[in-house]
């Protein structure tokens, strides 16, 4: 049964893509992420371990909220590895287990979402007539901005 919420099936399905790409790129996060908890090597190695835990575990959260997002306007949300590469505009990146590479490289990618997301919500709110999914978005920006800020604060 389609979605009756007052939104045109034209926006909401325009809505739904640009979620579903927040979708890819935190997927991909979450997966650097969570290889470099596995492999960082360090004389800090325990707090980045257990700061790259508390992330990922914090993206995991964030990412079903944003499938569920996409659900709650009447779409489907992506679900396969190769569709979220196809969809981010992160990259896998090549490995590493230094602490400053990592910590740059998880920089950079929550920049890039900070940068995604703050584009989207004007035209979410504006353009596609969504306020639910605009104040969402604006909830995933506060906490990119969070942890853009933990990550710049490791780096001098």
């Amino acid at each position: 049964m389609k979605a009756n919420i007052g939104i045109s099936e034209k926006n909401t399905q325009a809505v739904a893509l640009i979620l579903n790409q927040l979708l890819a790129d935190e997927q991909v996060l979450f997966a650097k992420t969570r290889n470099y908890h596995w492999n960082i090597e360090s004389p800090s190695f325990m707090e980045l371990h257990k700061l790259y835990e508390r992330l990922y575990t914090e993206l995991a959260e964030t990412i079903d909220e944003i499938a569920e997002r996409v659900r709650k306007i009447g779409h489907y949300a992506e679900g396969r590895l190769a569709d979220y590469l196809k969809l981010a505009n992160l990259q896998e990146g090549d490995y590493t287990n230094d602490q400053t590479t990592q910590i740059k490289n998880l920089l950079d990618d929550h920049e890039t979402i900070i940068r995604g997301v703050r584009a989207s919500i004007e035209k979410v709110e504006d353009e596609y007539k969504d306020t639910g999914s605009a104040d969402f978005l604006t909830g995933v920006l506060k906490e990119h901005e969070e942890w853009a800020w933990f990550l710049r604060s490791y780096l001098k």
